[in-house]
């Protein structure tokens, strides 16, 4: 396989991570409305799933009555959602220039690794339900794989080319 066609198929695994960070950050902010359409939708299925349904429902109340009393902590999920936004700029440096910016994909590798511990330990800590922790995961498996495409295609053109060079000098030791 030729240089050309790594730096699309880096580009391409790129865009998926990009994209899906850009829906995660822009998604968290109207979380309220957001979770009260997942109710209406999920509230026929309350037979079948009373367990995802009722805590679909819980988590709507919880936003509902912690907005009302509380609306400044609804400031923490506008700081995650501006963080999704951020981490998803920090993917431009290597769709322009993938082998020099190889460390942003290689830290959305170790930030996927950190999800699972994290989910692990602190859902439980937060009696957030089992099933609601796989969703958690998700993010963790479904990030993971385009990430190491990406990372395996950025190595094999800098296997072919060299390694990048640093653009400012670096002083001698």
């Amino acid at each position: 396989m030729d240089t050309e066609e790594r730096l699309r198929r880096v580009r391409r695994w790129l865009w998926v991570v990009l994209l899906g960070l850009f829906l995660s950050g822009a998604t968290a902010f109207p979380l309220e409305i957001e979770v009260r359409w997942l109710s209406r939708v999920a509230d026929p299925f309350a037979g079948q799933f009373p367990a995802l349904v009722g805590w679909i429902e819980t988590v709507h109340t919880g936003l509902v009555e912690t907005g009302d009393r509380y609306p400044f902590m609804r400031y923490g999920t506008d700081w995650l959602a501006f963080a999704h936004l951020v981490l998803a700029v920090a993917f431009w440096g290597p769709l322009r220039d993938p082998v020099r910016n190889v460390w942003v994909v290689q830290l959305g590798l170790i930030a996927c690794a950190g999800i699972v511990p994290l989910a692990l330990i602190c859902g439980p800590l937060r009696d957030i339900p089992w099933f609601w922790t796989l969703v958690d995961l998700s993010f963790a498996v479904g990030a993971f794989p385009p990430l190491w495409f990406a990372y395996r295609h950025i190595r094999a053109i800098e296997a072919a080319t060299g390694p990048a060079t640093p653009s400012v000098p670096v002083p001698a030791s």
